[in-house]
Protein backbone atom coordinates (compact mmCIF):
# COMPACT_ATOMS: atom_id res chain seq x y z
CA UNK A 1 0.00 0.00 0.00
CA UNK A 2 1.71 3.32 -1.14
CA UNK A 3 2.51 6.25 1.37
CA UNK A 4 2.70 9.68 -0.03
CA UNK A 5 3.54 12.68 2.37
CA UNK A 6 1.06 15.14 0.95
CA UNK A 7 2.68 18.78 1.88
CA UNK A 8 -1.30 19.64 1.47
CA UNK A 9 -2.06 18.35 4.85
CA UNK A 10 1.59 17.39 6.43
CA UNK A 11 1.07 14.06 7.00
CA UNK A 12 1.70 10.63 5.12
CA UNK A 13 -1.50 9.63 3.32
CA UNK A 14 -1.95 5.94 1.51
CA UNK A 15 -2.43 7.26 -1.91
CA UNK A 16 -5.50 6.57 -3.89
CA UNK A 17 -5.40 7.39 -6.99
CA UNK A 18 -8.48 9.11 -8.81
CA UNK A 19 -9.23 6.75 -11.34
CA UNK A 20 -7.62 3.07 -10.02
CA UNK A 21 -4.53 1.65 -11.70
CA UNK A 22 -3.68 4.99 -12.93
CA UNK A 23 -1.53 7.89 -12.32
CA UNK A 24 -1.87 11.41 -13.05
CA UNK A 25 1.43 12.75 -12.11
CA UNK A 26 2.34 16.65 -13.46
CA UNK A 27 5.86 18.38 -11.60
CA UNK A 28 7.86 21.95 -12.47
CA UNK A 29 10.54 21.75 -15.11
CA UNK A 30 13.02 24.44 -16.23
CA UNK A 31 13.29 27.60 -17.26
CA UNK A 32 15.24 27.75 -20.40
CA UNK A 33 17.48 30.19 -20.92
CA UNK A 34 20.95 28.19 -19.67
CA UNK A 35 22.02 24.96 -18.49
CA UNK A 36 19.63 23.50 -15.67
CA UNK A 37 21.87 23.17 -12.25
CA UNK A 38 22.37 20.00 -10.39
CA UNK A 39 19.59 21.49 -7.92
CA UNK A 40 17.12 20.99 -10.25
CA UNK A 41 18.65 17.64 -11.40
CA UNK A 42 17.46 16.42 -7.84
CA UNK A 43 13.96 17.44 -8.26
CA UNK A 44 13.61 15.96 -11.53
CA UNK A 45 15.10 12.99 -10.87
CA UNK A 46 13.08 12.63 -7.30
CA UNK A 47 10.16 12.56 -9.83
CA UNK A 48 11.52 10.74 -12.09
CA UNK A 49 11.67 7.67 -9.53
CA UNK A 50 8.47 8.28 -8.07
CA UNK A 51 7.22 7.68 -11.62
CA UNK A 52 9.03 4.27 -12.22
CA UNK A 53 8.15 3.15 -9.15
CA UNK A 54 4.44 3.30 -9.54
CA UNK A 55 4.91 1.77 -12.96
CA UNK A 56 7.20 -1.01 -11.20
CA UNK A 57 4.22 -1.68 -8.95
CA UNK A 58 1.31 -2.30 -11.65
CA UNK A 59 0.40 1.48 -12.35
CA UNK A 60 -0.06 3.24 -15.62
CA UNK A 61 1.70 6.55 -15.06
CA UNK A 62 0.99 9.46 -16.95
CA UNK A 63 3.58 11.98 -16.52
CA UNK A 64 4.33 15.33 -17.97
CA UNK A 65 7.54 18.04 -16.87
CA UNK A 66 6.66 21.25 -18.61
CA UNK A 67 8.74 23.67 -20.41
CA UNK A 68 8.78 27.20 -19.84
CA UNK A 69 10.21 28.83 -22.65
CA UNK A 70 8.66 32.68 -22.21
CA UNK A 71 9.72 34.31 -18.79
CA UNK A 72 11.92 37.52 -17.76
CA UNK A 73 14.79 35.79 -17.86
CA UNK A 74 14.52 34.21 -21.07
CA UNK A 75 13.90 37.52 -22.69
CA UNK A 76 17.56 38.58 -20.79
CA UNK A 77 19.39 35.98 -22.00
CA UNK A 78 18.75 36.48 -25.41
CA UNK A 79 19.30 40.09 -25.33
CA UNK A 80 22.79 39.48 -23.69
CA UNK A 81 23.46 36.72 -26.41
CA UNK A 82 21.83 38.98 -29.29
CA UNK A 83 20.13 36.12 -30.25
CA UNK A 84 16.30 35.16 -31.03
CA UNK A 85 14.47 34.07 -28.16
CA UNK A 86 13.31 31.07 -29.96
CA UNK A 87 17.19 30.12 -30.72
CA UNK A 88 18.18 30.40 -27.32
CA UNK A 89 14.78 28.20 -26.06
CA UNK A 90 15.61 25.53 -28.84
CA UNK A 91 18.86 25.10 -27.98
CA UNK A 92 18.55 25.07 -24.16
CA UNK A 93 15.51 23.03 -24.31
CA UNK A 94 17.73 20.50 -26.41
CA UNK A 95 20.61 20.52 -24.61
CA UNK A 96 17.92 19.68 -21.48
CA UNK A 97 17.18 16.30 -22.76
CA UNK A 98 20.48 15.58 -23.50
CA UNK A 99 21.37 16.04 -20.26
CA UNK A 100 18.43 14.31 -18.87
CA UNK A 101 19.52 11.25 -21.11
CA UNK A 102 22.60 11.36 -19.53
CA UNK A 103 21.21 11.30 -15.91
CA UNK A 104 18.94 8.28 -16.80
CA UNK A 105 15.47 10.33 -16.69
CA UNK A 106 13.10 8.91 -18.18
CA UNK A 107 11.34 10.96 -21.08
CA UNK A 108 8.02 11.99 -19.45
CA UNK A 109 5.47 11.44 -21.49
CA UNK A 110 4.49 14.83 -22.29
CA UNK A 111 7.10 18.05 -22.34
CA UNK A 112 4.25 21.04 -22.87
CA UNK A 113 5.86 24.54 -23.69
CA UNK A 114 4.24 27.31 -22.21
CA UNK A 115 3.91 29.43 -25.71
CA UNK A 116 2.16 26.57 -27.05
CA UNK A 117 -0.27 26.73 -24.62
CA UNK A 118 -1.07 30.42 -24.59
CA UNK A 119 -4.83 30.36 -25.74
CA UNK A 120 -5.57 28.21 -22.47
CA UNK A 121 -3.68 30.65 -20.46
CA UNK A 122 -6.26 33.12 -22.02
CA UNK A 123 -8.99 31.38 -21.19
CA UNK A 124 -8.61 30.51 -17.82
CA UNK A 125 -7.32 34.28 -17.61
CA UNK A 126 -10.86 35.10 -18.82
CA UNK A 127 -12.82 32.89 -16.42
CA UNK A 128 -11.19 34.22 -13.82
CA UNK A 129 -12.07 37.66 -14.62
CA UNK A 130 -15.59 36.77 -15.05
CA UNK A 131 -15.85 35.07 -11.79
CA UNK A 132 -14.52 38.20 -9.87
CA UNK A 133 -10.92 36.74 -9.12
CA UNK A 134 -8.78 38.86 -11.61
CA UNK A 135 -9.02 42.35 -12.65
CA UNK A 136 -7.30 44.32 -15.43
CA UNK A 137 -5.20 47.28 -14.19
CA UNK A 138 -4.72 50.62 -15.37
CA UNK A 139 -1.33 50.09 -17.10
CA UNK A 140 -2.90 46.78 -19.56
CA UNK A 141 -1.77 43.83 -16.57
CA UNK A 142 -3.80 41.81 -15.29
CA UNK A 143 -4.34 40.62 -11.86
CA UNK A 144 -5.49 37.52 -9.59
CA UNK A 145 -6.57 39.20 -6.65
CA UNK A 146 -5.55 36.89 -4.11
CA UNK A 147 -7.84 37.74 -1.33
CA UNK A 148 -11.20 36.34 -3.90
CA UNK A 149 -9.65 32.95 -2.64
CA UNK A 150 -10.39 32.20 1.23
CA UNK A 151 -7.87 29.33 1.01
CA UNK A 152 -5.09 30.93 0.10
CA UNK A 153 -2.02 29.76 1.89
CA UNK A 154 -3.70 26.10 2.45
CA UNK A 155 -0.19 24.75 0.77
CA UNK A 156 2.48 27.03 2.92
CA UNK A 157 0.35 27.27 5.69
CA UNK A 158 0.90 31.07 4.93
CA UNK A 159 -1.53 33.70 6.45
CA UNK A 160 -2.67 36.55 4.58
CA UNK A 161 -1.84 39.33 6.95
CA UNK A 162 1.12 37.55 8.02
CA UNK A 163 1.98 37.77 4.69
CA UNK A 164 1.26 41.79 3.81
CA UNK A 165 2.68 42.56 7.28
CA UNK A 166 5.74 41.47 5.89
CA UNK A 167 5.75 42.56 2.54
CA UNK A 168 8.77 44.18 1.10
CA UNK A 169 7.63 45.06 -2.56
CA UNK A 170 7.34 48.57 -3.40
CA UNK A 171 3.75 49.13 -3.78
CA UNK A 172 2.41 49.14 -7.11
CA UNK A 173 -0.12 51.27 -7.32
CA UNK A 174 -1.65 49.15 -10.30
CA UNK A 175 -2.12 46.27 -7.74
CA UNK A 176 -5.55 46.44 -5.89
CA UNK A 177 -3.66 44.73 -3.21
CA UNK A 178 0.13 44.15 -2.75
CA UNK A 179 -0.31 40.12 -2.43
CA UNK A 180 -2.03 39.77 -5.54
CA UNK A 181 0.19 38.93 -8.75
CA UNK A 182 0.33 39.19 -12.37
CA UNK A 183 -1.47 36.63 -14.72
CA UNK A 184 -1.09 39.01 -18.01
CA UNK A 185 1.72 41.37 -18.83
CA UNK A 186 0.92 43.86 -21.00
CA UNK A 187 3.06 44.09 -24.00
CA UNK A 188 6.34 46.08 -23.54
CA UNK A 189 8.22 47.54 -26.99
CA UNK A 190 10.95 44.98 -28.33
CA UNK A 191 9.30 42.13 -26.41
CA UNK A 192 7.88 39.25 -27.78
CA UNK A 193 3.52 39.46 -27.44
CA UNK A 194 0.38 37.56 -28.54
CA UNK A 195 -2.73 39.37 -29.21
CA UNK A 196 -5.74 39.05 -26.52
CA UNK A 197 -9.01 40.77 -25.10
CA UNK A 198 -6.96 42.17 -22.80
CA UNK A 199 -4.56 43.30 -25.16
CA UNK A 200 -1.08 42.54 -26.44
CA UNK A 201 0.92 40.94 -23.73
CA UNK A 202 2.45 37.75 -22.59
CA UNK A 203 1.75 35.39 -19.90
CA UNK A 204 2.42 35.70 -15.94
CA UNK A 205 4.61 32.55 -14.80
CA UNK A 206 2.34 30.90 -12.55
CA UNK A 207 -0.89 31.04 -14.90
CA UNK A 208 1.49 28.78 -17.43
CA UNK A 209 1.35 25.64 -14.96
CA UNK A 210 -2.30 26.19 -14.10
CA UNK A 211 -3.18 26.14 -17.62
CA UNK A 212 -0.61 23.23 -19.35
CA UNK A 213 -1.79 20.94 -16.50
CA UNK A 214 -5.18 21.43 -17.04
CA UNK A 215 -4.98 21.30 -20.84
CA UNK A 216 -2.79 18.17 -20.68
CA UNK A 217 -4.57 16.25 -17.61
CA UNK A 218 -7.50 17.49 -16.64
CA UNK A 219 -8.96 19.82 -13.74
CA UNK A 220 -7.91 17.66 -11.02
CA UNK A 221 -4.61 15.54 -10.97
CA UNK A 222 -3.04 12.89 -8.71
CA UNK A 223 -0.02 14.36 -8.25
CA UNK A 224 1.56 18.04 -8.20
CA UNK A 225 5.36 17.79 -7.37
CA UNK A 226 8.34 20.13 -7.72
CA UNK A 227 11.22 21.81 -5.48
CA UNK A 228 10.60 22.65 -1.97
CA UNK A 229 11.06 26.12 -2.62
CA UNK A 230 7.92 26.58 -5.19
CA UNK A 231 5.95 25.81 -2.55
CA UNK A 232 5.35 29.68 -2.16
CA UNK A 233 4.63 31.34 -4.03
CA UNK A 234 4.25 29.50 -7.46
CA UNK A 235 2.20 26.40 -6.50
CA UNK A 236 -0.13 28.13 -3.95
CA UNK A 237 -0.66 30.51 -6.75
CA UNK A 238 -1.59 27.50 -9.31
CA UNK A 239 -4.16 25.94 -6.66
CA UNK A 240 -5.35 29.68 -6.44
CA UNK A 241 -6.10 30.28 -10.77
CA UNK A 242 -6.86 26.74 -10.82
CA UNK A 243 -9.49 25.62 -7.80
CA UNK A 244 -11.19 29.49 -9.05
CA UNK A 245 -11.24 28.87 -11.83
CA UNK A 246 -12.53 25.03 -12.34
CA UNK A 247 -14.73 24.94 -9.31
CA UNK A 248 -12.40 21.81 -8.37
CA UNK A 249 -9.30 20.66 -6.07
CA UNK A 250 -6.46 20.95 -8.05
CA UNK A 251 -4.22 18.46 -6.88
CA UNK A 252 -4.63 15.80 -4.15
CA UNK A 253 -1.43 15.14 -3.27
CA UNK A 254 1.65 17.46 -3.62
CA UNK A 255 5.21 16.53 -3.13
CA UNK A 256 8.57 18.53 -2.81
CA UNK A 257 12.03 17.68 -3.02
CA UNK A 258 14.23 19.23 -0.37
CA UNK A 259 17.36 21.61 -1.59
CA UNK A 260 20.54 20.54 -2.36
CA UNK A 261 23.16 22.54 -0.47
CA UNK A 262 26.98 22.39 -1.52
CA UNK A 263 29.30 22.42 1.20
CA UNK A 264 26.22 23.35 3.97
CA UNK A 265 24.98 26.02 2.52
CA UNK A 266 22.12 26.24 -0.08
CA UNK A 267 23.28 26.69 -4.13
CA UNK A 268 23.05 29.97 -4.97
CA UNK A 269 24.76 31.95 -8.02
CA UNK A 270 25.88 34.84 -6.02
CA UNK A 271 27.59 32.47 -3.89
CA UNK A 272 29.64 31.08 -6.52
CA UNK A 273 28.55 27.36 -5.28
CA UNK A 274 26.44 26.79 -8.20
CA UNK A 275 27.07 23.78 -10.42
CA UNK A 276 24.59 22.62 -14.00
CA UNK A 277 24.41 19.12 -14.62
CA UNK A 278 26.59 19.57 -17.37
CA UNK A 279 29.54 21.01 -15.63
CA UNK A 280 29.43 18.51 -13.08
CA UNK A 281 28.99 15.35 -15.58
CA UNK A 282 31.70 16.43 -17.88
CA UNK A 283 34.42 15.96 -14.45
CA UNK A 284 32.97 12.19 -14.11
CA UNK A 285 33.85 9.15 -16.10
CA UNK A 286 31.62 8.99 -18.89
CA UNK A 287 30.49 5.36 -18.30
CA UNK A 288 30.09 5.88 -14.15
CA UNK A 289 29.17 9.26 -14.00
CA UNK A 290 25.67 9.66 -14.80
CA UNK A 291 24.70 6.66 -12.59
CA UNK A 292 26.87 8.13 -10.01
CA UNK A 293 25.00 11.35 -9.68
CA UNK A 294 21.44 9.53 -10.01
CA UNK A 295 22.59 7.43 -7.27
CA UNK A 296 23.93 10.08 -5.12
CA UNK A 297 20.48 11.76 -5.74
CA UNK A 298 18.57 9.45 -4.29
CA UNK A 299 20.71 8.39 -1.62
CA UNK A 300 19.15 10.85 0.66
CA UNK A 301 15.42 10.58 1.05
CA UNK A 302 13.78 12.95 -1.31
CA UNK A 303 12.24 15.27 1.40
CA UNK A 304 15.78 15.61 3.39
CA UNK A 305 18.56 17.99 2.16
CA UNK A 306 21.48 16.76 1.02
CA UNK A 307 24.92 17.54 0.90
CA UNK A 308 27.00 18.15 -1.91
CA UNK A 309 30.93 17.90 -2.44
CA UNK A 310 33.00 16.50 -4.15
CA UNK A 311 33.65 14.09 -1.84
CA UNK A 312 30.11 12.74 -0.72
CA UNK A 313 30.11 12.14 -4.87
CA UNK A 314 33.08 10.00 -4.81
CA UNK A 315 31.63 8.23 -1.84
CA UNK A 316 28.33 7.71 -3.89
CA UNK A 317 30.52 6.25 -6.35
CA UNK A 318 32.45 4.03 -4.71
CA UNK A 319 29.05 2.31 -2.86
CA UNK A 320 27.31 2.72 -6.76
CA UNK A 321 30.42 0.86 -7.75
CA UNK A 322 30.23 -2.12 -4.63
CA UNK A 323 26.98 -2.93 -6.09
CA UNK A 324 28.57 -3.33 -9.38
CA UNK A 325 31.18 -5.28 -8.61
CA UNK A 326 28.84 -8.14 -6.71
CA UNK A 327 26.72 -8.59 -10.23
CA UNK A 328 30.04 -8.43 -12.73
CA UNK A 329 30.50 -12.16 -12.47
CA UNK A 330 27.32 -13.67 -11.86
CA UNK A 331 24.76 -13.83 -14.77
CA UNK A 332 21.74 -11.12 -13.43
CA UNK A 333 19.61 -10.66 -16.62
CA UNK A 334 15.88 -11.47 -17.27
CA UNK A 335 14.68 -12.33 -13.44
CA UNK A 336 10.98 -11.52 -12.81
CA UNK A 337 11.13 -10.09 -9.35
CA UNK A 338 9.20 -12.34 -6.91
CA UNK A 339 7.61 -9.90 -4.22
CA UNK A 340 7.07 -12.61 -1.45
CA UNK A 341 11.25 -12.92 -1.86
CA UNK A 342 12.87 -11.32 2.00
CA UNK A 343 15.01 -8.63 0.72
CA UNK A 344 12.05 -7.94 -2.13
CA UNK A 345 9.76 -7.52 0.48
CA UNK A 346 11.94 -4.81 2.78
CA UNK A 347 12.72 -3.18 -0.75
CA UNK A 348 9.08 -2.78 -1.43
CA UNK A 349 8.09 -1.46 2.54
CA UNK A 350 10.98 1.05 2.24
CA UNK A 351 9.89 2.73 -1.11
CA UNK A 352 5.48 2.19 -0.29
CA UNK A 353 6.69 4.30 2.81
CA UNK A 354 6.38 7.49 1.50
CA UNK A 355 9.40 6.28 -1.13
CA UNK A 356 12.13 5.93 1.69
CA UNK A 357 15.02 5.09 -0.68
CA UNK A 358 17.85 5.22 1.84
CA UNK A 359 16.11 2.09 3.59
CA UNK A 360 15.90 0.43 0.18
CA UNK A 361 19.34 1.25 -0.84
CA UNK A 362 19.98 -0.66 2.36
CA UNK A 363 18.18 -3.54 0.89
CA UNK A 364 20.26 -3.42 -2.45
CA UNK A 365 23.53 -3.95 -0.28
CA UNK A 366 22.66 -5.96 1.75
CA UNK A 367 21.32 -7.96 -1.19
CA UNK A 368 24.73 -7.41 -2.82
CA UNK A 369 26.20 -9.21 0.62
CA UNK A 370 24.23 -12.26 -0.47
CA UNK A 371 25.13 -11.92 -3.93
CA UNK A 372 28.70 -12.34 -2.89
CA UNK A 373 28.87 -15.00 -0.43
CA UNK A 374 26.39 -17.22 -2.51
CA UNK A 375 27.22 -16.32 -6.44
CA UNK A 376 23.91 -16.93 -6.96
CA UNK A 377 21.88 -16.04 -10.22
CA UNK A 378 18.79 -15.81 -8.93
CA UNK A 379 20.26 -13.41 -5.89
CA UNK A 380 22.09 -11.22 -8.62
CA UNK A 381 19.25 -11.44 -10.88
CA UNK A 382 16.42 -9.62 -7.59
CA UNK A 383 19.57 -7.08 -7.35
CA UNK A 384 19.70 -5.91 -10.70
CA UNK A 385 15.72 -6.06 -11.20
CA UNK A 386 15.23 -4.06 -7.85
CA UNK A 387 17.48 -1.50 -8.75
CA UNK A 388 15.69 -1.21 -12.32
CA UNK A 389 12.48 0.09 -10.32
CA UNK A 390 13.98 3.28 -9.62
CA UNK A 391 16.42 3.57 -12.74
CA UNK A 392 19.51 1.92 -11.25
CA UNK A 393 21.88 -1.06 -12.34
CA UNK A 394 20.73 -1.54 -15.77
CA UNK A 395 24.64 -1.08 -17.45
CA UNK A 396 26.68 -3.99 -17.85
CA UNK A 397 28.01 -4.84 -14.64
CA UNK A 398 31.83 -5.44 -16.18
CA UNK A 399 32.06 -2.10 -18.44
CA UNK A 400 30.83 -0.09 -15.49
CA UNK A 401 33.35 -1.14 -13.04
CA UNK A 402 36.09 -0.20 -15.67
CA UNK A 403 34.69 3.02 -17.10
CA UNK A 404 36.12 4.92 -19.75
CA UNK A 405 39.29 2.97 -21.05
CA UNK A 406 41.42 6.65 -19.82
CA UNK A 407 43.29 7.01 -17.00
CA UNK A 408 44.88 9.77 -14.91
CA UNK A 409 48.05 8.99 -13.68
CA UNK A 410 47.74 12.03 -10.66
CA UNK A 411 51.12 12.64 -10.34
CA UNK A 412 52.56 9.25 -11.30
CA UNK A 413 55.72 9.85 -13.17
CA UNK A 414 55.25 8.43 -16.93
CA UNK A 415 57.15 8.71 -20.31
CA UNK A 416 55.87 12.17 -21.50
CA UNK A 417 54.93 11.34 -24.97
CA UNK A 418 52.88 8.52 -23.39
CA UNK A 419 50.98 11.58 -21.91
CA UNK A 420 48.46 14.51 -22.50
CA UNK A 421 48.55 17.81 -20.91
CA UNK A 422 45.99 16.65 -18.06
CA UNK A 423 48.19 13.44 -17.34
CA UNK A 424 45.95 10.88 -18.99
CA UNK A 425 47.04 8.09 -20.92
CA UNK A 426 47.35 8.74 -24.81
CA UNK A 427 47.96 6.90 -27.89
CA UNK A 428 50.32 3.57 -26.05
CA UNK A 429 49.67 2.56 -23.84
CA UNK A 430 46.15 2.44 -22.98
CA UNK A 431 45.17 0.22 -19.97
CA UNK A 432 45.13 -2.98 -21.70
CA UNK A 433 48.34 -2.95 -23.31
CA UNK A 434 49.93 -1.84 -19.60
CA UNK A 435 47.95 -5.24 -18.70
CA UNK A 436 49.39 -7.08 -21.56
CA UNK A 437 53.29 -6.06 -20.75
CA UNK A 438 52.73 -6.59 -17.03
CA UNK A 439 51.53 -10.17 -18.30
CA UNK A 440 54.44 -10.34 -20.54
CA UNK A 441 57.00 -9.15 -17.62
CA UNK A 442 55.69 -11.99 -14.99
CA UNK A 443 56.24 -14.61 -18.00
CA UNK A 444 59.93 -13.45 -18.52
CA UNK A 445 60.14 -13.34 -14.68
CA UNK A 446 60.53 -9.15 -14.82
CA UNK A 447 58.39 -8.74 -11.63
CA UNK A 448 60.56 -6.11 -10.88
CA UNK A 449 58.77 -4.21 -14.19
CA UNK A 450 55.48 -6.52 -13.10
CA UNK A 451 55.19 -4.79 -10.18
CA UNK A 452 56.21 -1.06 -11.89
CA UNK A 453 53.11 -1.51 -13.88
CA UNK A 454 50.59 -2.87 -11.14
CA UNK A 455 51.59 0.21 -8.87
CA UNK A 456 51.15 2.85 -11.40
CA UNK A 457 47.60 1.56 -12.06
CA UNK A 458 47.25 1.82 -8.81
CA UNK A 459 47.85 4.50 -8.19
CA UNK A 460 45.78 6.23 -11.23
CA UNK A 461 43.31 3.95 -9.77
CA UNK A 462 42.74 0.73 -11.41
CA UNK A 463 42.92 -2.67 -9.82
CA UNK A 464 43.96 -5.43 -10.90
CA UNK A 465 42.51 -9.20 -10.46
CA UNK A 466 44.37 -11.82 -11.47
CA UNK A 467 42.15 -14.73 -12.54
CA UNK A 468 42.97 -18.54 -13.07
CA UNK A 469 44.44 -19.32 -16.37
CA UNK A 470 46.96 -16.50 -16.55
CA UNK A 471 43.79 -13.97 -17.49
CA UNK A 472 44.00 -10.79 -15.68
CA UNK A 473 40.70 -8.18 -15.17
CA UNK A 474 40.70 -4.77 -13.82
CA UNK A 475 38.27 -2.25 -12.76
CA UNK A 476 38.47 1.30 -11.09
CA UNK A 477 39.07 1.18 -7.71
Amino acid sequence: MQNIYNTLSRKKEVFTPIEPGNVSLYFCGPTVYDFFHIGNARTFTTFDMVGRWLTATGYAVNSVRNITDIDDKIIERAADNNEPISALTERMAAAMFDDADRLNLLRPNASPRATAHIDHMLAMIAILEEKGAAYRAPNGDVYYAVRSFPNYGKLSKKNLDDLQAGERVAIDKNKRDPLDFVLWKAAKPNEPQWPSIFGGGRPGWHIECSAMCKAVLGDTIDIHGGGWDLQFPHHENEIAQSEAANGKPFANYWMHAAFLNFDQEKMSKSLGNFFTLREVLDKLDAVQGGETVRFFLMRGHYRSEVNYTWETLEDARQSLLGLYVALKDVRADGVQIDWANHYAKRFRKAMEDDFNTPMAFAVLHDLRGEVNRSQSTASAGLLRALGGTIGLLQQDAAKFVQGTNIIHFAGVTADAEALDTSGAIVNNPSVDALIAERNTAKKEKNFARADEIRKKLDAAGILLEDKPGGLTEWRRK
